[in-house]
């Protein structure tokens, strides 16, 4: 697989994903739960295509089911690989129940075009889980801080740096654009686990490492 040459125009790769056939505004059409991808679909193998115009009525149309099926999963990330459209698109959202200290909620958000850039060296430990992975988690190294660079279905321009919870989610939905899974960047396949097994309690290693990120988050 890899990036595939086209000789369409970007702004028609979610169009030709047979979503939204003709070029009606997105107003004439109804909100839709899209299937989602689990792993082993080729849609989230392939690194997505870039949008040539992330105003284009498609793209908000596009958002609004991501957004309308994330919630249906009860998500809090959708990348449009895993609807099975291969576009540079993100929506998510970070609840405050899943912030650290002096860390603030994002609201719904969608990204077109985004792009990260690693700050530091430092690296967390946090379980993850995702809607293409069902019913498993596993304990996944991400920055603590990076940069992000992207377009919103509106046109406006974000650049700015992200740190904690934030970054993990922002670093994995962007990898589903790139054609990786979050077990892919685990470093111990050991701690994936199925959720339902957490009740009998984490293994030792798994415990260790989350204290280490404790600890330097305090320090």
């Amino acid at each position: 697989m890899g990036n595939r040459r086209t000789d369409r125009p970007r702004d028609t790769i979610i169009r030709a994903a047979g979503l939204y056939p003709d070029r009606r505004t997105p107003h004439n059409f109804p909100m839709a739960i899209l299937k989602i991808a689990r792993m082993g679909h080729p849609i989230l193998r392939r690194p997505a295509e870039a949008v040539a115009d992330p105003t284009e009525p498609a793209v908000r149309q596009l958002v609004a089911d991501m957004v309308e099926t994330m919630q249906d999963a009860r998500g809090t990330g959708l990348a449009a690989p895993q609807v099975h459209v291969p576009a540079r698109v993100v929506v998510y959202f970070v609840s405050e129940n899943r912030l650290q200290e002096g860390e603030e909620p994002v609201p719904l958000t969608a990204l077109v075009n985004p792009v990260l850039t690693p700050i530091g060296p430092k690296r967390d430990y946090d379980w993850e889980g995702c809607l293409s992975v069902p019913g498993l988690t596993g304990l996944v190294p991400r920055h603590e801080r990076v940069r992000l660079r992207a377009i919103t279905p509106d046109g406006d321009v974000i650049d700015k740096t992200v740190a904690g919870f934030h970054a993990r989610v922002l670093q994995h939905e962007i990898d589903h654009l790139d054609g990786f899974l979050y077990p892919q960047r685990m470093d111990d396949l050991s701690l994936l686990l199925f959720q339902e097994e957490m009740r009998n309690g984490i293994p030792e290693r798994a415990r260790l490492l989350l204290e280490k990120t404790d600890e330097q988050n305090v320090a």
